[in-house]
């Protein structure tokens, strides 16, 4: 293969990972731009007959976004899709509908397929442990966690 050829293919991959982080960087807007209004209304609601359980389901709701939001912050920094994160993310989605629908107003059937989930879902988190790293000779989480104890050391 040409010299030019192989440069042409690396100007090519350089142009769409920059597409990809701008997309990845207004998804990032977006999500700060609704947690800031699904905060507002919060507060809003608090001035007003506060009712807890859906104060409770918006709060869930942020929770979920900020979760979101580090996903998306983890593949700006290192090209990647965090496995644990998403599955994180998962979890607390799927709990919180069960939170606002209720577990005691729930059919017996999806009670038994969220808890086949959840159970899937921690699975997944106790056997991305043992995966391989995602490339040769680099473990991505294991140097964000290394990064993350330096940090805590230092303080």
């Amino acid at each position: 293969m040409a010299w030019h050829q192989q440069f042409l293919r690396l100007h090519i991959v350089r142009s769409l990972e920059a597409v990809q982080d701008m997309i990845i960087m207004s998804l990032c807007i977006g999500l700060f731009c609704i947690m800031a209004l699904q905060l507002k209304e919060i507060f809003a609601s608090l001035l007003n007959k506060p009712q807890f359980h859906a104060i409770t389901a918006d709060i869930l709701f942020i929770l979920i976004l900020v979760e979101l939001f580090r996903l998306l912050i983890i593949d700006l920094q290192e090209q990647r899709v965090s496995i644990g994160v998403s599955v994180e993310i998962a979890i607390v989605s799927v709990l919180r509908e069960v939170i606002v629908s209720g577990v005691l107003e729930t059919d017996w059937h999806q009670v038994l397929a969220v808890c086949l989930f959840l159970a899937t879902a921690a699975l997944l988190m106790v056997v991305r442990v043992w995966l391989p790293p995602t490339f040769a000779g680099v473990d991505p989480e294991a140097r964000v966690s290394a990064r993350i104890r330096s940090s805590q050391d230092n303080d």
